[in-house]
């Protein structure tokens, strides 16, 4: 055989034997010879066995292996990267695979086109992120904020409305929450500043509160008041000449307490023709007031009530009074009209021809009666109770002096008008005895007292002076009146006013025309008064116009305000002062000078808001103004402040808070806990003007001493908030400010804890992570959060308490997260 025959079988070389008539192989370079002869093997000689990190001959050929920290591809030669190496080249996550490393990433991010770098996903580009209101991404995740005055839930995306009014000391007065803010009213008589505090408005610095002499500031309201001689006229604003008694003149009876006999029995009727009120003080007791009293205050008084005018009586001698109480058995407090039967079984009796404790020379000028019930139990543990009423009755009786002679000097007359008096209570007291006295308004009679009736089942009833409405008693309104007769409320006549709930008649007008409207509800509501730039006698028609250099800006009154100083007005019947040809006309924050025709600075605690006036308001309550000038009651501000601290809990608050606080103040607060305590302060937010240059400070510091040890100082504006422990047991703290801007200032809360947890306290308000959400930072703004929190810093224990179902609706996941792992391993040695 030769390398010419095909057969020969060699793989790579043929060569001829010589001499041999045979053949032998051999293998190219990088090959070896295998047993048979003829096949040729790789070897790692050429190549490097096809390997691509090392090579290994073995008998059936190289085997291929990989340097450290790689690994050999499934195709038995190739080196991958593992994880190993650079973490595979991977941004975040790294997995090693038959095919390689895998990457990935975490949640809020997704893997870019290269299979290795990790993007941050915007979440607030779909949807908001599922925000209510503010979306803000951040790195592998996002969170949601609210707008002002929203709290974020727990489920760190809804906002929620916070309700400014729940809180303690919101409002001085009437707090009304509105979305995402809230607004503060005053009751009558005050004026809102500083945004949430109330101030007595002095009614009397405004043009002397228009009265025509004398006024008298009061809490919420202001009083007219007349020279002697004078008395107030009804519009409680202008004096008017006190009436003189004629020789044998006598003023109209204001009450009239008839007694008769009618079958036997004593029947008493009282009439109140006006000046009556009515109080229901309870179900089951009433006071009634009839007629005016010498001596003013003795009566129960109407709301918005001056003190009673003076009458004819005020010149007559001192007044007869008597005293009683008297006891009805079985008979309860109600005052319902009277029986018709009864009625009209006595009616045939001459009433008025009966027994009368005044003749011509006295009069029944003020009754007041107040009646009240009882249930007394009878002897026996089974007997039912019964109802005692007791009625007690004060009389006043004026007589005239003329009635004094020879045979009968004032004092005689005087003992026997007092026993004429006693007299006629001895009859009342047998009339109310048999339940026959009566009471009249408006043409009904009432009974004072009367045995219980037998309501039936499901009928409601209530008690005089009030109807049923919706199933619930309520009282007659005012412009109207309780009538008996009808029993409901009636609109008062045209001629009459009433200015009080639940009353049983109404007033006269002033006015001798009857006229006015239907219902009027006070005595400006009468009708045919003057208007205003007008004027008369009476201050009714018919009316003058004011004349030239006189104004008038109300109605019903009998005089015109001078300008003053010789001005005049640019014609008649002028209702304001502007009217007035003043020489200068004044901005705000001024007022004319009659005398000097100038305009004057509004002098500090003063304000006028309007252009052309007279006078300057003086600031509400207790507040003043920084400057001279003032435009707006916005420049009233208090300036208390300070004060020694040492509760539990508390704050510190920049004088008139939360409005700006006022210039050139120096404010000290010491805070002293009780023994055994430390203090933790919380800054929720501070303002102070950073252009003064650091004219307004506050600073925290162990005593009043400059080189003591300083907690806390600043004199800039911080609206992210910070809490901190006391750099010693006690604390001075004083906020000074200049003359210069001024700000809202701050409202800083603290709380004292038992020093035992002082490395706990420490451990929680130096974390970063207490301020580092926005919504862990909205906490300590949080007033409610604040209370809450303030509780497991003073007492730690108190957290447990807290970490159910109620702390979880109150605070972030995260925040309980914070405060878990710290308080858990405080206490764990305790448990």
């Amino acid at each position: 055989m030769n390398c010419m025959n095909k057969d020969h079988g060699c793989a790579h070389i043929c060569r001829e034997a010589p001499g041999k008539g045979g053949v032998s192989c051999e293998c190219r370079p990088g090959f070896e010879l295998a047993k048979n002869q003829k096949d040729c093997t790789l070897t790692c000689n050429y190549g490097n066995g096809g390997c691509q990190h090392t090579c290994d001959d073995t008998e059936t050929g190289p085997v291929c292996g990989c340097h450290q920290k790689y690994a050999l591809h499934s195709d038995s030669k190739t080196c991958i990267e593992t994880c190993a190496v650079n973490n595979g080249g991977c941004d975040r996550t790294c997995k090693d695979t038959a095919t390689g490393v895998r990457c990935s990433c975490p949640v809020g991010f997704t893997l870019q086109p290269d299979g290795k770098t990790c993007k941050d996903i915007d979440e607030c580009q779909e949807n908001n992120g599922g925000c209510d209101h503010f979306c803000r991404n951040t790195v592998g995740s996002f969170e949601c904020s609210c707008q002002k005055g929203h709290k974020l839930l727990t489920d760190e995306r809804t906002c929620q409305d916070i309700d400014e009014c729940s809180f303690e000391r919101t409002c001085d007065h009437t707090c009304i929450n509105y979305p995402g803010s809230f607004e503060c009213l005053c009751n009558k008589g005050y004026i809102l500043y500083g945004l949430t505090h109330c101030g007595d408005i002095d009614e009397c610095s405004i043009s002397n509160g228009s009265c025509e002499y004398g006024c008298i500031n009061t809490q919420g309201s202001y009083e007219c008041v007349c020279p002697p001689g004078q008395k107030l006229h009804w519009n409680k604003k202008d004096c008017i000449e006190a009436v003189k008694c004629l020789p044998n003149g006598k003023p109209a009876p204001r009450a009239q307490l008839t007694c008769a006999k009618s079958g036997g029995a004593e029947v008493c009727s009282l009439s109140c023709p006006s000046n009556a009120l009515f109080l229901a003080d309870s179900e089951n007791s009433y006071t009634l007031s009839c007629g005016v009293p010498v001596q003013p205050g003795k009566a129960p008084q109407k709301r918005n009530a001056t003190a009673a005018l003076p009458t004819c009586a005020d010149t007559l001698a001192p007044p007869i009074k008597q005293k009683a109480r008297f006891k009805i058995k079985d008979a309860k407090c109600h005052l319902r009209p009277r029986n018709k039967e009864k009625h009209r079984d006595s009616s045939r009796q001459n009433l008025q021809g009966g027994q009368f404790p005044c003749t011509d020379d006295c009069q029944v000028t003020f009754v007041n009666l107040k009646c009240d019930s009882s249930k007394k139990r009878r002897r026996g543990r089974k007997s039912p109770t019964k109802e005692v009423s007791h009625i007690t009755a004060e009389f006043e009786m004026e007589m005239k002096e003329e009635e004094a002679s020879d045979s009968c000097n004032v004092d005689c007359v005087r003992e026997r008008m007092k026993q004429k008096l006693q007299s006629a209570m001895r009859t009342l007291r047998k009339s109310i005895n048999k339940q026959q006295f009566y009471i009249q308004f408006s043409g009904t009679e009432y009974e004072v007292a009367q045995k219980p009736s037998r309501v039936p089942e499901g009928a409601e009833s209530c008690s005089t002076g009030q109807v049923l409405r919706d199933g619930k008693c309520v009282s007659c309104g005012v412009g109207t009146f309780y009538s008996g007769e009808q029993e409901q409320c009636v609109q008062c006549p045209p001629g009459t006013y009433q200015d009080t709930v639940g009353q049983l008649s109404c007033e006269p007008c002033p006015s001798t025309e009857g006229q006015g409207i239907a219902g009027a509800k006070n005595v400006s509501q009468c009708g045919g008064q003057c208007p205003a730039g007008h004027f008369s006698a009476d201050g009714f028609r018919p009316c003058q116009s004011c004349p030239l250099g006189s104004y008038q800006p109300e109605p019903g009154r009998v005089l015109c305000f001078p300008c003053g100083g010789g001005l005049m007005t640019k014609y008649e019947g002028s209702v304001s002062f502007r009217d007035c040809e003043a020489k200068v006309h004044c901005a705000p924050g001024h007022y004319y000078n009659s005398s000097t025709h100038r305009c004057i600075r509004c002098p500090v605690g003063t304000y006028q808001s309007e252009f052309g006036q007279n006078y300057c308001i003086t600031c509400p309550g207790n507040t003043t103004t920084d400057f001279d000038g003032a435009t707006n009651v916005s420049h009233c501000k208090n300036q208390l402040c300070g004060g020694e601290l040492g509760e539990y809990t508390g704050y510190i608050e920049s004088p008139n808070y939360p409005g700006d606080y006022p210039s050139n103040v120096d404010c000290v607060w010491t805070i002293n806990p009780p023994h055994k305590r430390r203090i933790l302060i919380v800054v929720p937010e501070i303002f102070l003007p950073i252009e003064d240059e650091c004219g307004d400070v506050l600073v925290m510091r162990k005593s009043a001493l400059s080189t003591s040890i300083t907690t806390y100082e600043t004199c800039q504006t911080y609206e992210r908030p910070i809490a901190f422990t006391s750099r010693s047991r006690k604390l001075w703290i004083q906020f000074k400010s200049n003359e210069g801007n001024s700000g809202k200032g701050f409202q800083v809360p603290y709380v004292t804890y038992d020093e035992d947890y002082q490395q706990l306290i420490e451990d929680i308000v130096r974390d970063g992570r207490l301020y580092a959400s926005e919504n862990h930072q909205e906490i300590l703004k949080d007033k409610k959060l604040i209370k809450a929190l303030f509780d497991v810093l003073a007492h730690p224990q108190n957290y447990f308490k807290y970490t159910a179902q109620e702390s979880k609706e109150m605070f972030p996941r995260s925040f309980i997260k914070l405060l878990r792992s710290k308080v858990t391993r405080f206490l764990r040695p305790y448990k």
